[in-house]
């Protein structure tokens, strides 16, 4: 059976934390990073479940929670709202460069073999990926790519929304599963408007070299199917969209997780055959 054991990592700005599942063959193993995406958490739906399925196939699962959740591990709702508030994207992309860089060295040590490191973004957790994959310290170093149902651009604001930041300061966020009522800083938006080209996926798209698999719902209410198309023509190199009909943005599954829908083990079912075929 896997193993599961927490992680901390002292970033610059943040104390990350996370959860590593660890297989049971011992010694050095692949390694997956999984990010989670905008409202997500480590714990949420189908990461717990899909990191156990990774560990039980012989992959050295990595989650973790960006600073910008504003949650610590357990948590069910945002604790620190204002962690949420000052988040952006170059945070979190810093953040998951760091993780990808201690993964095998502070985190998991002895178990991960630095050679084999794949990572895996859901929706916003997706652009993050995408941005590491194409990164100069990863771009040549990365073994394997997946994500599911991936943004393709980081710029999703109407004129209308941004007039509205601009003016209050903030842009109020509702989250529906928690009823919480939450805000977006005005730093997120100038981490878009002013470190445009650094934050264009479909440059990172054709700028990453691991092979890349693309998953993504036909009924996707989040981000649209149009997105998926857009990434993949971007491609460059090995890469594969896999359109999975009848699915949602997360793939019918819910939190509390109640189990695996014919989508989501669809989508799993890909992405072992992605990591066993690249990593």
């Amino acid at each position: 059976m896997s193993d599961t054991v927490p992680l901390t990592l002292e970033t610059p700005d943040a104390l990350l934390h996370g959860l590593v599942d660890l297989p049971a063959e011992p010694g050095e193993r692949p390694a997956v990073v999984i990010c989670h995406g905008f409202k997500g958490f480590m714990e949420w739906g189908f990461f717990p479940a899909l990191a156990t399925l990774l560990a039980e196939r012989g992959y050295v699962a990595v989650r973790f929670n960006f600073s910008g959740t504003g949650m610590q591990p357990g948590d069910e709702l945002v604790t620190d709202p204002d962690a949420f508030r000052a988040n952006t994207y170059s945070r979190e992309l810093a953040e998951l460069l760091a993780v990808l860089g201690a993964t095998g060295d502070s985190i998991a040590p002895g178990r991960v073999d630095r050679s084999r490191i794949g990572l895996l973004g859901h929706s916003r957790g997706g652009a993050d990926a995408i941005l590491a994959a194409a990164s100069p310290a990863w771009q040549g170093r990365l073994r394997a790519l997946v994500t599911w149902a991936a943004i393709a651009a980081v710029d999703r604001f109407t004129p209308a929304q941004k007039e509205e930041w601009r003016q209050r300061g903030e842009l109020p966020v509702a989250n529906a599963r928690t009823g919480q009522q939450l805000a977006l800083g005005l730093g997120l938006l100038a981490d878009i408007e002013e470190r445009r080209a650094e934050l264009d996926l479909l440059a990172a798209a054709a700028a990453r070299r691991a092979p890349w698999l693309i998953v993504h719902g036909a009924e996707d209410e989040s981000v649209p199917i149009s997105d998926a198309h857009r990434l993949a023509e971007r491609a460059a190199g090995p890469a594969e969209l896999l359109v999975i009909p009848e699915a949602s943005h997360t793939f019918g599954s819910r939190h509390p997780f109640a189990g695996p829908t014919p989508q989501l083990i669809q989508a799993l079912n890909a992405t072992q055959r992605w990591f066993r075929e690249h990593l």
